[in-house]
């Protein structure tokens, strides 16, 4: 159970204060080749209708065959959402009529999902961590597209997504805020591709949200709530739950009442648009589909897929930490993406003392490198830097050879030229001056230079910095900065 909500979290109404109550279902397709029901491909992209067949297309007499890679994927999910996997489960009919649903129902599952119920530990931006219950996750098969733009007179209808497998991950109204709801989906995107089972592409429309919205004073019951349907991005959510909310507090405080309906929102004009009243369960019509057998399965066939599951986000921040001494904020930043965590992993393997380089190399991994991927508008799979390049020049820090500001000198040029950051070191000259005699010299010379400054680091030992810089200046940057450091309090006298 999540504490109370923060003041911060509530809205600030004409007549006092207003608590938001989001819960959220997450549609999220499924990694496979195959659809749910047919061997038609589920490749992205395709000519319209090419990725069909008689299944998908509702022939007469076609029958549906269960995809079993679909329904390791789902056992996979429910595994990674620390949730009950339902030794049984059913698939139902689902009655509705859409010009792209060519069935005149959708193939899902009702009273007996494939997953029951789990939770989601959700990170905030302020350090608050929440707990999302996760009602359940259930199959279903994908509805086809309707294309607007083709004719002024015409709509179209592309079958390509049709029967395409869906995973429906209800949650519990436990968020509070658009924030939460936001957090909550990020992070549910990142278990998915950590496990594989949905890539989480929203631009493809590969990981949908329809947002249930109520809002009420704070220890009141639920109030009425309104659905806004297939939002498509992170951003857009948090915009879509805001605009809600604040739409039905006006119509409360105006002594209205809220009509439970469906929704759709308008990035464009930032606002929610009703799209029809709510249809409860009863309004589908559902029942058992006579054509497929309930799914069954063993306790040994879900052990062997929960062994095969990879290390998770939450679980590989805690090793991140407790292994290399990370920050959890650098931790979590690396996690996020599967790609980074590995890329981080190998850079790790390649250095020649973990223990001491290891929070160093995060450090430059974070800092340096997904900094400059961020600026130059890439992503971790097209560094240019890899990651043995970037444990080379870790390795070179932590021996003493160059000194941090040298450091992204080579960095520069490894990303600009390639190359071994260890040859060119030598090939360039670059390494760092330790010999304390050489160092003792440039010392020697600027303070001599410099009687004034001399007094006033003595007076106030603040002050150095500008010995420490001259001498760097004067060594090309090349002098190690301890030798330095020690050498000015040594003659200063600080």
């Amino acid at each position: 159970m999540n504490a109370p909500v923060k003041p911060s979290k509530l809205i600030k109404g004409a007549t006092g204060d207003w608590e938001m109550v989001i819960g959220l279902e997450i549609h999220a397709q499924v990694n496979s080749h195959a659809k749910l029901f047919s061997g038609s491909s589920t490749e992205f992209g395709g000519s319209p209708n090419s990725h069909v067949s008689l299944v998908d297309a509702a022939m007469p007499g076609m029958l549906p065959v269960i995809n079993e890679e679909c329904v390791k994927q789902a056992v996979r999910t429910g595994l990674g959402l620390k949730a009950q996997i339902n030794r049984r489960s059913t698939f139902d009919r689902k009655n509705y009529f859409y010009p792209d649903l060519p069935q005149g129902y959708q193939i899902s599952q009702y009273k007996s999902p494939i997953v029951g119920e789990g939770e989601v530990t959700v990170e905030l931006s302020d350090g608050e961590t929440i707990t999302v219950g996760i009602e359940r996750l259930h199959l279903e098969q994908d509805a086809g597209k309707l294309v607007h733009d083709q004719s002024p007179t015409q709509t179209f209808v592309d079958l390509n997504r049709s029967g395409v497998a869906l995973m429906e991950i209800v949650s519990k109204p436990d968020m509070r805020s658009a924030e939460q709801a936001q957090a909550y989906v990020s992070k549910l995107r990142t278990i998915l591709r950590y496990l594989g089972t949905c890539d989480g592409d929203m631009e493809k429309g590969n990981l949908r949200a329809d947002c249930n919205v109520s809002v009420r004073k704070p220890g009141d019951p639920y109030g009425t709530r309104c659905e806004i349907k297939n939002v498509n991005s992170i951003r857009f959510i948090g915009q879509a739950i805001d605009y809600e909310a604040r739409r039905q507090i006006g119509i409360l405080e105006d002594g209205g009442v809220i009509d439970q309906e469906t929704r759709l929102y308008d990035p464009n004009k930032g606002e929610t648009r009703s799209m029809r009243s709510k249809e409860e369960a009863h309004d589908y019509r559902y029942f058992p589909d006579p054509d497929l057998l309930p799914l069954e399965f063993s306790e040994e066939y879900v052990s062997e897929l929960k062994a095969g599951l990879p290390e998770l986000p939450d679980e590989k921040k805690a090793r991140f930490i407790s292994a290399f001494g990370l920050s959890a904020y650098d931790a979590a930043v690396l996690v996020v993406e599967r790609e980074s965590a590995e890329f981080f992993e190998t850079t790790l393997a390649g250095l020649a003392d973990k223990a001491r380089d290891g929070k160093l190399a995060a450090n430059w991994v974070i800092n340096e490198l997904f900094g400059r991927l961020n600026k130059e508008g890439q992503d971790i799979s097209s560094s240019p830097v890899s990651a043995a390049q970037m444990a080379a020049i870790v390795d070179l820090i932590g021996e003493g050879l160059i000194s941090g500001k040298i450091a992204k000198d080579l960095f520069e040029i490894v990303w600009t030229e390639g190359g071994d950051p260890r040859a060119l070191v030598e090939e360039r000259g670059m390494k760092q001056v330790t010999d304390t005699g050489a160092i003792e010299k440039v010392v020697d010379d600027i303070i001599a230079a410099n009687p004034d400054k001399v007094a006033q680091a003595q007076a106030k030992p603040a002050l150095m910095g500008w010995f420490v810089g001259q001498v760097m200046k004067s060594s090309g940057g090349k002098a190690n900065p301890q030798v330095v450091n020690d050498l000015l309090k040594s003659k200063l006298g600080i």
